[in-house]
C-alpha cells in the first residue's frame, strides 16, 4: 500500500513530543514516509501543544514545518463536514474523530494511522483505521 493512502490522526503527530522513545520513533518513522493530514489535525495539534505543553508558537511551528513538508495538508470543506456528520450517525463516533475520517475518505486514503480509533476497523468499506503503535511495541 501506498504511504500517500495514509491519512494521519492528531494523536500521532503528538507522540512525536512524548516521553515514550518507542512511540516517539514510531510517530517519526511513519510520519517521515509522508500521507496526509488535514488543517483540523494542524489546528488540534496546535492546541494541545500551547495549552497542554506550553509551547510557544515558534516550537509549533517548528515541529509541524517537517510533517508540513512531508504530508499534504487537505483543506476542510462543507462536504466534509457534512461526511462527517453523517460517520458520527452511523458509527456513533465523536464528532472530532468523524471529522478526522471525513477528510480521510474525502482525500481518498485507504488507511486511518490513529490510535484513538478501534484498530482494524473499516470505515464505509474502504477506510481501514491501523494503531501503528500496538504492533510495534
Amino acid at each position: 500500500m501506498s504511504v500517500a493512502e495514509h491519512f494521519f490522526d492528531t494523536n500521532v503527530l503528538l507522540y512525536l513530543l512524548s516521553g515514550d522513545d518507542a512511540k516517539a520513533d514510531r510517530a517519526e518513522d511513519i510520519l517521515g514516509e509522508g500521507g496526509h493530514i488535514s488543517v483540523q489535525v494542524l489546528n488540534e495539534f496546535a492546541s494541545i501543544a500551547t495549552r497542554k505543553l506550553k509551547m510557544s508558537i515558534a516550537e509549533v511551528r517548528e515541529v509541524l514545518a517537517p510533517i508540513r513538508a512531508a504530508c499534504t495538508v487537505n483543506p476542510l470543506t462543507e462536504d466534509i463536514h457534512e461526511l462527517g456528520l453523517q460517520l458520527v450517525e452511523r458509527y456513533q463516533m465523536s464528532m472530532y474523530d468523524a471529522m478526522i475520517a471525513a477528510s480521510a475518505l474525502a482525500a481518498g486514503c485507504k488507511t486511518l494511522v490513529s490510535e484513538d480509533f478501534q484498530d482494524g476497523q473499516i470505515i464505509e468499506r474502504v477506510l481501514r483505521v491501523h494503531n501503528p503503535f500496538v504492533d510495534h511495541l
